[in-house]
């Protein structure tokens, strides 16, 4: 009896799992590469893996077997996610026998027998002596587990061997479930002239598997996918997607380009367990340059906006590419590090500008009326004469940036103007102001439209 207790022991025991290899998407997706060890008979068979993720696409497994691949034919692949719960057991037992236990105020045992007429909006029973129950007290009790249903989702395919043994089975999927994004932290210096920038990755695994020791990378750029219109059921070969891998030790993230993309990946093992959040650090960067920018833009707002312009190089510290995501930016009041605002950036290339709007300035205002309009249809052509005046209430000189924006007029030509400008583009200008402490500055200018 022992030697059978530990032959059926060994055989319930779950196939060898391999590392596998995870790559995760900005739009909540990923390719996992996994390899599992399965029993191979010689002839005909079904072989199943239920370690998947659930919310997987099957119509993009590609399962491969790394050795006797010649010797072995996949016939048919199946994806079964009918999974079990109490509601669908029941409905397997509509019009077969069930009994509900239940116990009396006296504490004795009650049995009712009978068959399963309906589970829709309760239970109802027609007992042995053809009485009818609705909704009966108790706990049910079902003589076995109903065939059809899985505890898990289950892979499974149908092959031809030639040849018997444990095979490696690679297998090679999309699935949903999966999501990752950066987070940036940015601290400035007590000039703002400077900022340390920490940049962490989550990583959010709702897929409804575990990768344990997975080898991670992570893909920064705008990847289409077809969405489809129903969830499919069938099954179609998709091509392999797997890259090339590079050496592991225990660093960070290595970034390399990757057709249009980039790609981050994890110079570690890293476990990914379902329904948990996942935080790694990616990047960090001491002593970065930083310019605040203060501009003002009447057609956005009639606010004065802060910003903080830097570049993204390495005499900046920086100088890789950098995933979109969110940056909050902090600063110390000489006690402690207060929170000063946050914006988001988009995927940004090496050598590019990065601009962060924080909110708006509390003591540098601005106001805009127009002074004189005119117009003449005759010779088809207005003026239309402006003045801001910007107010600087702060204990140091600032710079203004004001950017004025000729909506709907494609001819437009600035015949006069108290300050030098320069076109920003097609539409628009923006002047740079100089605005003493404590003091104001007046900017005025003319347009002239023709049509």
């Amino acid at each position: 009896m022992k030697k059978l207790f530990v032959l059926f022991f060994l055989a319930i025991q779950p196939a060898f799992v391999y590392s596998a290899a995870v790559t995760i998407y900005n739009d909540n997706f990923a390719l996992v590469r996994d390899t599992k060890e399965v029993d191979v008979k010689v002839g005909k068979q079904t072989i199943e893996v239920d370690d998947v993720s659930a919310k997987i696409d099957p119509t993009s497994v590609l399962p491969k077997f790394l050795s006797d691949a010649n010797n072995i034919t996949i016939l048919e692949q199946n994806y079964d996610f009918d999974l079990v719960n109490s509601n669908k057991l029941l409905q397997k037992y509509i019009g077969k026998d069930i009994t509900v236990e239940r116990y009396l105020p006296n504490s004795q045992k009650e049995k009712i027998s009978g068959k399963l007429l309906s589970v829709q909006g309760g239970t109802i029973i027609k007992t042995n002596n053809d009485k009818i129950v609705i909704n009966p007290s108790g706990e049910i009790s079902l003589p076995k587990m109903p065939d059809g249903l899985m505890l898990k989702p289950t892979l499974s395919w149908l092959i031809n061997s030639k040849v018997a043994g444990k095979k490696k089975l690679e297998l090679t999927y999309k699935t949903t479930g999966f999501s990752w994004v950066a987070d940036y932290v940015a601290v400035l210096d007590k000039d703002d002239k400077k900022v340390d920038l920490n940049a962490w990755v989550t990583i959010n695994n709702t897929s409804g598997a575990t990768y344990k020791d997975a080898k991670l990378k992570l893909v920064a750029g705008d990847v289409n996918t077809v969405k489809p219109a129903t969830r499919a059921t069938g099954v179609m070969l998709a091509k392999n997607a797997v890259m090339a891998e590079a050496a592991y030790d225990e660093a960070g993230f290595q970034e390399q380009s990757f057709f249009e993309y980039h790609i981050y990946q994890l110079q570690r093992k890293a476990d990914l367990k379902d329904n948990e959040k996942k935080q790694i650090e990616f990047t960090a960067a001491q002593n970065v340059p930083v310019e605040k920018k203060y501009t003002y833009q009447s057609s956005k707002n009639n606010k004065v906006e802060i910003s903080l312009k830097f570049k993204n190089n390495k005499a900046s510290n920086l100088g890789i590419p950098l995933p979109k995501g969110k940056v909050r930016v902090f600063k110390s009041d000489g006690d402690s590090i207060e929170f000063v605002g946050e914006d988001t950036i988009d995927h940004t290339p090496e050598n590019k500008d990065m601009r962060l709007t924080l909110g708006n300035a509390f003591d540098v205002t601005a106001e805009k009326k127009m002074t004189s309009s005119s117009r003449n249809n005759s010779s088809k052509q207005s003026e239309e004469t402006y003045e801001i005046v910007l107010k600087n209430a702060k204990k140091e000189a600032v710079k203004v940036d004001v950017i004025e924006t000729f909506y709907g007029w494609s001819n437009w030509k600035i015949t006069s103007n108290s300050h030098k400008f320069e076109n920003k583009d097609s539409s628009s200008v923006v002047f740079e102001i100089d605005v003493p402490a404590k003091s104001e500055t007046k900017v005025t200018y003319k347009v002239k439209y023709t049509w």
